[in-house]
């Protein structure tokens, strides 16, 4: 019989008053106090309990299956529910490690760490002796190593939250489109053609290093990348006059691995001249142009400006002979180790997921030079040269002279910037 303090309805399916049911509360009230018993009972004695439901209450089997097992769960927000954190699965060793190993790969993010983990780890192993791993050596070893190889990306991203910090200003863009009559001479591309899917058509632009005011001169960096390999060359001039502009890209060109017979550029006066065209004619080089405002005609460069320039030179103001000197020390050791051995993706199509939706696709992540290699652009003396180039460079050592510049610039400019106010 059930209890005195339960409350009955009157069922609207009801017909002259012949059947009644019980409120959601009381039905809950039956459940619960059935739902101990339940979950210590045998399986014939669990089906007694269900067919006694059934009957009092007229729930469906399954509901009543449903409702007995949620009966002693928690009620309320999850907030109010304390649970025992679950213990690490990396230790601090492995920690410290990847907190080195990702400033020595140049601080990419998790996907593209947990492709290089194992090359640089490779790296930093055969020149341990010259300190690669610096103040974590200690620490690493063959477990570290496991646990470094097996991390996920998204771990990586979470672990290394925390020792992650932005402490540079935001930069500013100086582009402004020019009409004249280079612009209406060359073509626009919107987008890549299939049949130029391949290493030569390179993408260009300009990175402005003026701080927090377009007033004044101050140096430029030019970003040469390939669209196909992803392979990168930077140059700094001390502004955009064209004569600056050409020489930086004949230097560009000699240090390409493959000859370069198209460019890509914005619509930015630096481009659309005299100089520069006649320079592309020369060297049998066309050239095409993005749409003006439409930064998203070339966004192979656009992306390597932030991962390369922004990334590495930061967002001071570089106004000095001696800060256009030690940018282009920086370039060098910096592309040298994107191209060399830093992964990345290239998104190949769109695919439709299961939910209906078109999500771009891309490949599996490999390093620019392997992409060059795979090509078979190169002849086989500038392999070997590639290949004995990557065993004798010492990832670590390179760093620290990486960050040496970096800290040079940060000292002369840091101060100059800060004290500066936005007039662009």
């Amino acid at each position: 019989m059930l209890a005195k303090s339960l409350v009955y309805y009157r069922a609207p399916w009801c017909a002259g008053g012949m059947d009644y049911g019980l409120t959601m509360s009381a039905r809950r009230e039956i459940t619960k106090k059935e739902a101990t018993a339940y979950s210590r009972a045998s399986k014939k004695a669990r089906g007694v309990i269900l067919d006694r439901l059934q009957a009092e209450i007229g729930w469906s089997r399954a509901n009543a299956r449903r409702q007995l097992n949620n009966a002693l769960k928690r009620r309320g927000p999850a907030s109010a529910v304390k649970h025992k954190p679950r213990s690490p699965s990396y230790g601090y060793d492995t920690l410290k490690v990847l907190q080195r190993v990702w400033l020595i790969a140049d601080r990419p993010c998790g996907k593209y760490l947990a492709a290089a983990m194992a090359s640089t780890l490779d790296n930093m192993e055969s020149h341990a002796g010259r300190g690669s791993f610096g103040p974590v050596r200690g620490r690493y070893g063959p477990l570290v190593r496991e646990q470094l190889l097996a991390i996920s990306p998204a771990t990586i991203d979470r672990l290394l939250k925390p020792y992650k910090a932005q402490l540079q200003p935001d930069g500013i863009s100086t582009t402004h489109s020019t009409k004249n009559q280079y612009r209406q001479a060359i073509p626009i591309m919107t987008r890549i053609p299939v049949i130029d899917r391949q290493p030569g058509l390179v993408a260009i632009d300009t990175v402005a290093h003026c701080g927090l005011t377009a007033k004044g001169e101050y140096a430029f960096t030019l970003t040469v990348t390939d669209t196909f390999t992803g392979w990168t060359v930077n140059r700094s001039v001390k502004n955009k006059a064209a004569k600056w502009i050409v020489l930086a890209l004949e230097e560009i060109r000699s240090e390409f691995p493959f000859p370069i017979d198209r460019a890509h550029v914005d619509n930015g006066s630096e481009f659309l001249n005299y100089a520069v065209t006649t320079w592309a004619k020369e060297h049998n080089i066309r050239m095409t142009r993005s749409r003006p405002h439409h930064s998203n005609d070339n966004p192979f460069v656009e992306q390597k400006n932030g991962d390369i320039v922004r990334r590495s030179a930061f967002n001071y103001r570089y106004d000095t002979p001696t800060e256009l000197a030690l940018l282009n020390r920086l370039w060098p050791l910096v592309n040298l180790r994107k191209n060399l051995f830093l992964p990345t993706k290239k998104a190949i199509g769109y695919r439709l997921t299961a939910t209906g939706r078109h999500t771009r696709d891309y490949d599996a992540p490999r390093t620019p030079a392997d992409r060059v290699k795979d090509t078979g652009i190169m002849l086989p003396p500038e392999r070997q040269r590639m290949t004995e180039t990557y065993v004798a460079t010492d990832l670590a050592k390179m760093t620290k002279e990486i960050n040496n510049i970096q800290g040079e610039l940060i000292r002369l400019a840091a101060l100059k910037t800060r004290s500066q106010t936005r007039i662009a």
